[in-house]
């Protein structure tokens, strides 16, 4: 086993964009920079092909900074019936929990029975859960009394309470996954560029050659050759796709979903146990999941007919969310508890001839879809944070096996430690506020950087914010406050606060505008509570 020591690699940006636009042709060009499209890069990479790699804004900018935090098998999808997917999740669970044990732990679930019959049959169906992980499994499923039920839930109702059952699943950060998947990528020698945008396809006797490329913040435009280009953008898969098209009938292959968190304090459920509400009154799913020092309360799942990078939460999903809150936690919170609330949009893969988006998508299956275009484009879509490093290895079978490229040598990611990866400095749990050691083993790095004493926020550094533009490709106030730390998902006053300071000091480190006012903007809309 391999632990990365080595100085990290400088994301230069004119040196990135000289890489791209000089003649020559990639192996493979992936167009999107959020788990999927990460993680095929990080696959092609470490396989010895040539990669570069273009997103349109940061990476993790869309859904991949907007999941609950959980790495798991998915509880709801074994009561769907489900079991292959289950089984993978929790295969894949394992693998991400040794690659990045800096970034993700295990976190212990308890849900709480308010009926006689309710815990025994979570324990049943949670021992099965668990049975299904086999060697991959990280703690067994009990059944819990009402005290020690509320021992491990300090802050839950009590009044009624007959029992819970206790199973174990993982956390993670998901922003910063992203990020380190990106710059493991480049440690095998991908070339990565984020506010790179995708602006036309490029063709070769009707076939997909490359991508015209802009760069957002010069609107400089080159093209980038590749042998192989795949479609990894998520809930926007379908555009790209009907631009392929050209004119041709091309069925959409996503059905948008909106989840919604909500943050609070822990002292509404303290203690470092998540709470699960298998079924809320509507049949859907509400964690109450510790994560860095606060609450995250969530989520729903909601169709979603416009496709926008900042989804927006809607009156009746937080009080949808605050509701069934109410009906497990002692002390109810309510909208002025809320110090941010965000959204993201899940790309779930839509079956079948019907183009009318159904009243739920609760019932739709979390996995994935290769396809593959007559001019050669592969897309990709749907899937789970979770199972990101199963999407990217199926991908690359599917462009193997289309020809369009080589013989691949065996997978390597499987036990591939990520950039940061130290197993020797393993994380005990994401539930409390972190510093260092969120960067694993580049910690003494990121205290070597000038500013290491002086402390803009809790949890963030003169020497933290100088390592994200150094080391991080870190550009905007956004990037810093949203991504590289995540302040703005915690609390979104707190964001605004120190947002000119945090601009101040960008503008002077990369000579760009760190679009603080674009900024300020958005802290409004994490605070707002239609």
């Amino acid at each position: 086993m391999t632990v990365f020591n080595a100085i990290p690699a400088v994301t230069h940006r004119p040196q990135l964009l000289a890489q791209l636009a000089q003649d020559g042709v990639y192996d493979l060009l992936v167009v999107g920079g959020g788990a999927t499209g990460l993680g095929v890069a990080v696959d092609a990479a470490s396989r010895g092909l040539s990669v570069a790699l273009v997103e349109s804004h940061d990476f993790a900018k869309g859904t991949s900074s907007r999941a609950t935090k959980l790495v798991h098998g998915g509880v709801r999808y074994l009561a769907q019936g489900n079991i292959s997917l289950v089984r993978e999740a929790l295969h894949e669970r394992a693998a991400i929990l040794h690659n990045a044990p800096h970034l993700a732990a295990p976190l212990s679930f308890v849900v709480p029975g308010y009926r006689v019959w309710e815990a025994p049959f979570y324990a049943a169906g949670l021992k099965l859960y668990e049975a299904l992980a086999g060697r991959s499994g990280i703690g067994g499923a009990s059944l819990l009394s009402a005290r020690q039920t509320a021992q491990c839930l300090p802050g839950v109702r009590v009044q009624g309470l007959k029992g819970g059952a206790r199973y174990w699943d993982g956390q993670f950060d998901d922003a910063r996954l992203a990020l380190a998947l990106a710059r493991t990528a480049a440690r095998e020698g991908a070339v990565l560029l984020n506010y790179c945008k995708a602006i036309e396809l490029l063709y070769e006797k009707e076939r997909v050659s490359g991508v015209q490329c802009r760069d957002i913040e010069t609107d400089a435009v080159f093209a980038v050759r590749a042998r192989c280009v795949v479609n990894a953008t998520g809930v926007w898969v379908d555009a790209l796709r009907q631009q392929d098209g050209r004119g041709h009938l091309v069925r959409d292959m996503v059905e948008p979903s909106r989840g919604v968190h909500l943050v609070v304090d822990r002292s509404f459920l303290a203690g470092d146990n998540a709470l699960l509400v298998p079924r809320t009154r509507d049949g859907r799913v509400l964690f109450a999941v510790p994560w860095l020092g606060k609450l995250i309360l969530g989520t729903t799942d909601t169709p979603s007919s416009r496709i926008v990078c900042e989804p927006q939460a809607d009156s009746d999903e937080i009080g949808f969310i605050l509701g069934e809150a109410a009906r497990y936690l002692a002390k109810p919170p309510a909208r002025e508890d809320v110090t941010s609330v965000w959204a993201g949009l899940r790309p779930l893969v839509r079956h079948g001839p019907d183009t009318l988006a159904p009243r739920s998508t609760s019932g739709i299956s979390r996995g994935h879809t290769v396809a593959l275009s007559p001019s050669g484009l592969v897309s990709v879509t749907g899937g789970k944070w979770t199972t990101y490093r199963a999407m990217a290895q199926d991908v690359l079978a599917h462009c193997s096996d289309a020809g369009l490229l080589p013989t691949l040598p065996p997978c390597r990611t499987e036990d591939l430690l990520l950039v940061g990866a130290d197993p020797l400095r393993a994380a005990k749990t994401l539930a409390s506020a972190r510093g260092l050691e969120a960067y694993g083993s580049e910690a003494a790095a990121v205290g070597a950087q000038e500013g290491a004493g002086i402390e803009l926020c809790p949890g963030l550094t003169l020497a933290m914010l100088r390592f994200a533009v150094k080391y991080e490709y870190a550009r905007t106030v956004e990037d810093v406050l949203a991504r590289r730390s995540r302040i703005l998902f915690l609390d979104a006053a707190l964001a605004a606060n120190i947002a000119p300071e945090v601009a101040g000091i960008l503008k002077e480190l990369t000579g760009t505008d760190p679009k603080l006012d674009e900024f300020m903007e958005l802290a409004k809309q994490y605070r707002y509570l239609p």
